[in-house]
C-alpha cells in the first residue's frame, strides 16, 4: 500500500478531505483527523476507538501494527504501509473515520 492508494480508499467515505495534520498529509472528516502519514512516509497513524483495540491489533498483527512510547495509552496505532492489504486498509480507514465522524453522518452512511 502507498499513501496515494490509501487516500483513494479513504476518499470513498463521506465528507473526507485531504489536509495536513501535525505537519504531514492526512485525511479528515469535518476538520477532524482520523489518519495521517508519519514523518518517515513509510507508516501511518490510524485513530482507534480505544486503547484496547490498540493492544489487540499490535498483539495479533505485529507485522502490520505497532506503537511507540509516544502512542502508548492513546487511542491510535501505527501501521506499516508496505504491509497493509487493501482489505485491511479499508477496514481500518472506516473504523478510524467512525471515531471522528458525527453520529448523524455515520447514521446516513449506515443507511446505504
Amino acid at each position: 500500500m502507498k499513501w496515494e492508494q490509501l487516500v483513494k480508499l479513504g476518499n470513498a467515505l463521506p465528507e473526507v478531505v485531504e489536509d495536513v495534520w501535525y505537519g504531514t498529509p492526512a485525511l479528515k472528516v469535518r476538520k477532524k483527523g482520523f489518519v495521517r502519514l508519519k514523518e518517515d512516509r513509510k507508516d501511518v497513524v490510524f485513530m482507534l476507538e480505544d486503547v484496547e483495540e490498540q493492544l489487540v491489533l499490535c498483539e495479533n498483527l505485529p507485522a502490520i501494527y505497532y506503537i511507540t512510547d509516544h502512542y502508548r495509552g492513546y487511542a491510535a496505532v501505527l501501521a506499516r504501509l508496505a504491509k497493509l492489504t487493501t482489505a485491511e486498509c479499508k477496514l481500518r480507514l472506516e473504523r478510524a473515520w467512525r471515531t471522528k465522524a458525527p453520529a448523524k453522518l455515520i447514521a446516513t452512511f449506515d443507511e446505504r
